[in-house]
């Protein structure tokens, strides 16, 4: 494989994994949950949510983030971006914007992970929230971002 095809695939796995955890919050999110809600019996539905939300946070460490973080961090050395290059105009603050809200993405979705567990409902949702949007944005200012 030459080198363009290389990074292609590398960057086809970035972008593949960060479809497959905004895709998966949002079936969750609007779909799953809602139909558990409306067609499971609350003692059923509360094991089945606990058991889904579970499984994709192990998805999330076990494959995710380290995809995201692998392939990320790839693409930013094939391209030259050192620690200093991320406070430069363009690319470097959109990337830096980036990882920022990557970060706070990971720490709510973690905190979700934990109000649920401690049956901190409210919060948990609030948390849940604030993950899936901030994924968006996520999304979003990577669409800001040329490919490398």
């Amino acid at each position: 494989m030459d080198t363009v095809g290389w990074w292609s695939l590398v960057r086809f796995a970035h972008v593949a994994g960060a479809a497959l955890w905004v895709g998966g919050q949002l079936a969750l999110s609007l779909v799953i949950l809602p139909l558990a809600r409306h067609l499971l019996a609350p003692e059923v539905r509360d094991r089945f949510t606990a058991a889904a939300g579970r499984r994709f946070g192990m998805l999330t460490g076990a494959v995710f983030l380290p995809v995201q973080l692998a392939t990320g961090g790839a693409m930013a050395w094939h391209r030259g971006v050192t620690w200093a290059s991320l406070a430069d105009p363009g690319y470097g603050r959109t990337l830096a914007t980036k990882l920022a809200l990557f970060v706070v993405v990971m720490l709510a979705a973690a905190g979700h992970g934990i109000a649920h567990a401690k049956g901190r409902a409210d919060l948990a949702r609030a948390l849940a929230v604030v993950s899936l949007v901030g994924s968006l944005g996520v999304v979003l200012l990577a669409t800001a971002l040329p490919a490398t």
